[in-house]
């Protein structure tokens, strides 16, 4: 194809009008990252924070007593607070101790047993206090930790005399703000750092572990730097293509799609990275008697529910928390549904257990193998997951009691089998097959993508939207390009593109954005 120019063109084609619109919002998009690409260090800092010197509570202490707590400072001034308030331990005089405390923190990553004192000299605390000199810390700047006695009463006293030096209180995630700001990491690996914190299974934790390493950086990363070479290629055609040889549109198209493919392959991650964020909430509904309090214990292994021999003994929804192949889940024990009964709490228990079928991502329905698939069960189907029009496969069939009778005896008709993604048989009672009908929950809701052992990074939902704006803007693209506009619509798109991809990793980011991400950490992280 020949040599394209934007020079003397006209934008009389489709979506002329839609890309003018998106040109407008390119040119607002570039205010907020000038040059794309230019957010770190330095730059990130000037826009962003302050350089006070900040103090928090690096450790869990509301409502627990631990052995240690660390009170954490970082900031220029952390050292020159550090040795304020700690004294090194051997009955130095206070006329020395000024001195004393300075040489503890002189050398970087070194423990020194000592003391905290307050503002008299006395001492309120035995602590051991670490230096790590900047930028082999946390931060990247100068962090002091004093690692004190585990009660709320020792942490108050250390963090107030920290205060009363000149350090001020941390905001959430601000330790770890800073240390994106100076470049220590990039904001896939800080929302990682809360990933991990916040992690309810091993799987969860190793998938932020991944993050944390850069297993989402990389990709990202190539994908935006085709983005900008790109965009560097076409705007410098913009000024000088009689002086450049022809252009390859070939070439601009294959490495525009090889981004988009990228893409693709992140975003496959997200529904992973969804599940082991905020887990799943399992529903398990069947008639009265048929194991489901019994199920629910075995699968919690505990005796989280009553479980009785008589109809009728769970009225009321009982909730439990349990890791199900890697993915946390809320188990949803619910009373047993039946259609006729004079009992006015009993009708209060079926209308919540109707409830939490309803709001739930997968429902159980239990059958005993015993008592067989009675007309019961149907009515259960037709009202809880028939009627609910609930997506095809979002329901598993459970047939109870495979330890006294033959599971055959439970099948249902084929219109009712084809709407369950998997019928397994168990004994509640035995704990028999238990592991399958964990298997089954974990592919039911996520098509197979949670891994039990973890290790694989996923993308949350921040950024799935990001990346999901990216490739929308590379789609565009291609049809820029099939529609033969000027060269100058190309760049609107890819500038988006790249901009989009930025605000993954944080080489374009805005300050709403970063307080939006880190305001969810806790203090002293």
């Amino acid at each position: 194809m020949a040599a394209r120019t934007a020079r003397g063109r006209t934008a009389a084609s489709r979506g002329a009008l839609d890309a003018r619109g998106r040109r407008e919002r390119a040119r607002g998009a570039t205010k907020s990252a000038p040059g794309l690409g230019r957010g770190r260090g330095r730059e990130r800092r000037a826009a962003t924070t302050d350089d006070d010197t900040i103090v928090g509570v690096a450790t869990a202490v509301v409502g627990a007593v631990g052995g240690v707590a660390i009170v954490r400072l970082s900031g220029s001034d952390a050292r020159a607070i550090g040795g304020r308030v700690f004294r090194r331990a051997g009955g130095a005089t206070r006329a020395s101790a000024s001195a004393n405390a300075a040489n503890a923190f002189d050398e970087s990553h070194k423990a020194t047993y000592g003391v905290v004192v307050d503002g008299d000299g006395e001492i309120i605390d035995e602590v051991i206090a670490l230096a790590f000199i900047a930028p082999r810390s946390y931060t990247a700047e100068d962090v002091v930790e004093l690692h004190c006695h585990g009660g709320a009463v020792c942490v108050q006293r250390a963090m107030a005399r920290c205060l009363d030096e000149g350090a001020r209180l941390a905001r959430n995630g601000e330790f770890t703000l800073r240390a994106f700001l100076n470049g220590r990491l990039d904001l896939t690996q800080a929302e990682a750092v809360h990933a991990l914190v916040s992690a309810k299974t091993t799987a969860a934790a190793d998938s932020a572990l991944a993050a944390m390493r850069g297993g989402l950086t990389t990709p990202v990363s190539e994908a935006r730097r085709a983005c900008v070479d790109l965009l560097a290629e076409l705007e410098a055609r913009l000024d000088f293509d009689d002086e450049m040889v022809p252009l390859d549109v070939r070439a601009i198209e294959a490495k525009a799609a090889g981004a988009r493919e990228t893409i693709r392959k992140v975003l496959t991650t997200a529904k992973r990275g969804a599940l082991l964020e905020t887990g799943v909430t399992v529903a398990i509904v069947g008639r009265p008697n048929v194991g489901k309090s019994r199920l629910l214990n075995a699968l919690t292994r505990s005796e989280r529910s009553i479980v009785t021999s008589r109809e009728g003994t769970t009225r009321d929804v009982v909730e439990a928390s349990v890791n199900i192949g890697g993915l946390p889940a809320t188990l949803l024990d619910t009373a047993g549904i039946r259609s006729e009964t004079d009992d006015e709490v009993e009708k209060i228990g079926v209308e919540r257990s109707r409830a939490a079928a309803a709001g739930a991502d997968i429902v159980v329905l239990v059958v005993d193998a015993e008592r067989g698939w009675v007309s019961e069960d149907s009515a259960i189907w037709q009202s809880e997951i028939a009627n609910n029009a609930r997506a095809r496969g979002s329901s598993v069939l459970v047939v109870n009691k495979t330890d006294i009778a033959d599971a055959s005896n439970a099948t249902p008709p084929p219109e009712v089998l084809e709407s369950f993604s998997t019928v397994v048989h168990v004994s509640a009672a035995t704990g028999d097959n238990l592991e399958h009908l964990e298997h089954a929950i974990v592919r039911t809701v996520s098509g197979g993508e949670v891994d039990a052992e973890g290790g694989a990074w996923a993308a949350n939902q921040r950024q799935a939207e990001a990346l999901q704006n990216a490739l929308d803007s590379l789609d565009r693209l291609r049809d820029t390009i099939a529609a033969d506009m000027p060269l100058d619509f190309w760049t609107i798109d890819l500038r988006e593109a790249a901009f989009a991809l930025g605000s993954v990793t944080g080489d374009d980011v805005t300050e709403d954005v970063l307080d939006t991400i880190f305001e969810r950490f806790c203090i002293g992280k």
